[in-house]
């Protein structure tokens, strides 16, 4: 990989929710957002606008069935910039058994990653003490803190601006999949709604699976004033699954996407 090739990002400082040392904070990364398949095709046309877009998305989704097929027949893929291989989880017995076992693909950072990592330029940005964001989650059924979770046990979610307060339809909290289907945690499953966390138990029907928590609220300040609109923050959480890579929680963590403003906020993640 090139060294002309630079990057940056940004990043603020919060609190600390692991300490309660007066002024121990730590960064988290400001989100530019997510970036989906098309996304991804489209960057790759901007690079090489030459390319037919076709001919393009072909090639991008013949590597991951191959990378799949490699993978589900028991070989480590390593293409320079990760590597992958199929992880057995759950206790052994005479066979494998779906309720107990599951298998995940552990994806790690390969060598052009981590060049392309000592190529990066990290910019502070200062507090972030008055924007929503998760800062960080624990499943209490196995104490993860990688935004995995488990259906019928607490999950906590922790950072700032979180308590759900106001009387808008919106205000709570939802889980969505990755159709767009909507799960609502019911308001008397939410243990502690504090600003700086929340703990409900996770609804026991959800189906393993990738999904976007959806909390909505018009909290505002510990003066009492609510907001005229609800400010929603989503974040990705794994049900029952674990997330792409060892580190994933480190991508949107402290972030998430706050995508409604209340009155007198803004979507700039700067601001």
């Amino acid at each position: 990989m090139s060294d002309e090739i630079k990057y940056t990002l940004n990043v603020q400082s919060v609190d600390n929710p692991l300490t309660k040392e007066e002024g121990d904070k730590r960064f988290v990364l400001v989100s530019n957002g997510t970036a989906d398949f098309d996304r991804v095709i489209s960057e790759m046309m901007s690079v090489n606008p030459g390319l037919e877009r076709e001919t393009v998305e072909a090639v991008v989704k013949l590597e991951h069935r191959t990378i799949q097929r490699l993978t589900l027949n028991g070989m480590r893929v390593s293409n320079g910039l990760f590597s992958a291989v199929a992880s057995p989880k759950g206790r052994a017995g005479a066979s494998w058994n779906p309720q107990v076992n599951q298998l995940n693909i552990t994806i790690a950072q390969g060598a052009d990653w981590r060049e392309a990592i000592r190529n990066t330029t990290v910019n502070v940005l200062g507090d972030k003490s008055d924007v929503m964001y998760v800062s960080g989650t624990t499943d209490a059924a196995t104490r993860a803190t990688d935004r995995t979770a488990t259906p019928g046990y607490p999950f906590t979610v922790e950072g700032n601006y979180l308590k759900l307060v106001g009387d808008d339809p919106a205000v709570g909290i939802c889980l969505v999949d990755e159709e767009g289907g909507e799960t609502r945690v019911d308001p008397a499953m939410i243990a502690v709604n504090e600003p700086k966390k929340l703990v409900f138990y996770l609804p026991a029907s959800l189906e393993a699976g990738t999904y976007t928590l959806r909390i909505a609220t018009q909290y505002a300040s510990s003066g009492g004033k609510l907001l005229k609109t609800p400010r929603t923050l989503e974040s990705t959480v794994y049900v029952g699954v674990t997330p792409t890579t060892p580190d994933d929680d480190e991508e949107e963590e402290g972030g998430g996407t706050t995508t409604t403003p209340g009155e007198g906020e803004s979507n700039n993640p700067l601001a």
